[in-house]
């Protein structure tokens, strides 16, 4: 290129993770990075630990440090609900608040001092576990208190004593007197075939370790050629349900089997798997899972006799791209020989720290380094939890259930008092029922018997339908809300009427125009790879949440005429248009665009024009 030729722009920041956060838009409190061992992370200063006595809050100037709220030994029981247990509720109510509904605490420990211990004898912390029982007991609605993790109190699977006092870390969660209050983490499981993902979901769901040649497996396949072949060609999903004391809700004795509806009448937190296929000819059907299903965390699955090989880097890679957390399980640690084994570790360790990557491995060992990992993974996404399992002998798997069952809820972007948004993602038709969808709500909130837009259609209109019922896990429900992972049973339609990436949508009140179905967009997009260069007239496969769709490029924006071109590497602003149908887009919405080996990962920023 000559002096005087137009500098193509380059992407700033250059790794996919930071352009991923950027669209993403990761909060500007982690922006603050600090470094381990060269790797970049968040500053733990924006991490909130546990229960902090900083001054702040009604009752924080009653002159009691928190150690002595949890020794009071006040014995009027007013002065005590004053000065006491009344802080500690409000205390506890504003982090579970923060938390949807549970908060992890740490009984022992003083965050505000870098974590300096209280020193408590077995006597004191056993009389602070019986305050914060008397907490949660007092509060509305009642909260269930629950050990996760201990530390010099003698216990099974407790690390090295370091004689610093008995502590522990705690789960407060409150109990769900209802399938609309139950809260859900959406789990996507990737890796290359033959990974074991179907597998580990069978023991991990089911209760019952594998034989060693799949049979966990089995009940979690959908068709007839996936149990023939062992290998899954359709998104699959499986729930592992939470009890308010933190216990997995397992089949057990005379119990082979629990139905959802069984689970979901039982658990306070649900963790909603979605199985997606690892061979390489599905990778369609695995996108279309990591976008229009709406991953919160992504369970990377890798063979210890295989390591980090086929799709396992491109699932890695678009899980990257979508900004979801990874966490990383190795399998098949049964039987890998040792040096297998430590190659797969270390190719793995120089895959993360990668500067494409550039995440911190983080081995877990033990229980107290699981519920460390589980309470810090959503805010600091630098960290990358490692777990080595056996599904033959469960060793490792008791370490993933508790880093399951502590993963934190996402915060929504959107509140339920919006219009109504919500992707279809499937479609089915039940008998004696009609049409049924299901997906992800983004926003507001639907109630059985609303009347909602459903579109665009084959003339790219939207038709009035009736809600008739909700479920939320095969459970009815009056009502949900965003964030849910819910089926709609419509009225008036058949299946065939209706198609993955349509939208259901509030009634529009004037002046508010009526929605309508969009042809064109403008999107924002780095170009992950591309053999030579993207110009006007390529073609892609797009996925933007439910849509999938082929669009072409129509013009490529902010270039200087002779420079309409965008190389790997680059950023630039691309018009889209649909091939063959109208879809319905609001702005902000991830785009991520491929064709053969050729990726690309952006967002929306303008729509239109019809």
């Amino acid at each position: 290129m000559s002096p005087s030729s137009p500098t193509r722009t380059k992407s700033k920041p250059a790794t996919l993770s930071a352009f991923a956060a950027e669209i993403s838009g990761t909060p500007a409190a982690l922006a603050k990075k600090g470094t381990v061992a060269g790797i970049e992370l968040p500053d733990l200063d924006a991490l909130d630990l546990g229960l902090k006595d900083d001054g702040e809050g009604e009752g924080a100037d009653d002159g009691l440090s928190l150690r002595e709220r949890l020794l009071c030994d006040i014995p009027d029981e007013a002065e005590r609900e004053a000065k006491a247990l009344g802080p500690l509720r409000r205390m506890i109510g504003e982090r579970m608040e923060e938390g949807h509904g549970e908060a992890v605490f740490e009984v022992g420990c003083d965050d505000r001092d870098s974590g300096k211990t209280f020193g408590f004898s077995r006597e004191e912390y056993e009389k602070a576990v019986e305050t914060l029982r008397r907490v949660c007991e007092g509060m509305e609605p009642p909260c269930i208190f629950s050990e996760l993790s201990t530390r010099n109190l003698g216990r099974e699977g407790e690390p090295t004593g370091d004689g610093n006092g008995c502590s522990s870390r705690v789960m407060i969660r409150r109990t769900s007197a209802a399938a609309t209050d139950t809260l859900e983490v959406r789990v996507a499981v990737v890796g290359n075939v033959d990974a074991g993902k179907s597998t580990m979901l069978g023991v991990l769901t089911k209760g019952a370790l594998d034989d060693g040649r799949g049979r966990a497996r089995i009940a979690l396949f959908r068709h007839k050629h996936e149990a023939e072949s062992g290998r899954t060609s359709a998104v699959g999903n499986e729930i592992l349900g939470f009890t308010p004391m933190s216990q997995s809700i397992l089949p057990t004795g005379a119990v082979h089997k629990l139905t959802w509806e069984d689970i979901a009448a039982k658990a306070a937190k649900v963790i909603s798997f979605i199985d997606l296929a690892g061979h390489e000819k599905y990778l369609k059907t695995t996108v279309f899972g990591m976008v229009g299903h709406l991953p919160d965390y992504c369970m990377l699955m890798v063979g210890a006799n295989a390591g980090l090989v086929g799709m396992s880097k491109e699932h890695l890679g678009i899980a990257l791209a979508l900004n979801v957390p990874v966490f990383v399980v190795i399998t098949k640690i049964d039987m890998c020989p040792a040096p297998v084994l430590q190659a797969t570790i270390t190719q793995l360790t120089k895959i993360l720290k990668s500067p494409g990557v550039r995440k911190m491995p983080l081995f877990i060992g033990s229980m107290d380094e699981a519920v460390t990992s589980g309470m810090h993974f959503s805010a600091s996404q630098r960290v990358c939890p490692i777990f080595q399992v056996s599904n033959v002998t469960g060793q490792g798997l008791d370490f993933v259930r508790s880093f399951l069952n502590i993963l934190p809820v996402p915060t929504l972007t959107h509140g339920a008092d919006e219009p109504v948004l919500f992707r279809v993602s499937d479609t089915f038709s039940v008998p004696f029922v009609g049409a049924v969808v299901s997906g992800v709500i983004e926003r507001g909130t639907v109630r059985a018997g609303d009347t909602l837009l459903l579109g665009p259609d084959a003339t790219d209109g939207f038709v009035s339908v009736g809600v008739r019922t909700i479920q939320r896990k095969r459970v009815n429900v009056p009502f949900a809300t965003p964030g849910q992972s819910v089926s709609f049973a419509l009225k008036r339609l058949r299946r065939k009427d209706i198609r993955k990436g349509q939208v259901l949508l509030s009634i529009p009140e004037p002046p508010t125009p009526h929605p309508h179905a969009i042809y064109e967009f403008v999107a924002e997009v780095l170009v992950l790879y591309h053999a030579t260069t993207l110009k006007p007239n390529y073609q892609a496969m797009v996925h933007i949440g439910s849509i999938t769709q082929t669009a072409q490029v129509v013009e490529i924006l902010d270039r200087e005429e002779g420079e309409k071109i965008l190389r790997t590497g680059d950023r630039g602003r691309i018009r889209f248009r649909f091939i063959r149908r109208g879809e319905f887009l609001v702005g902000g919405e991830k785009v991520l665009f491929r064709e053969g080996r050729t990726k690309g990962l952006g967002r929306v920023v303008e729509v239109g024009p019809q």
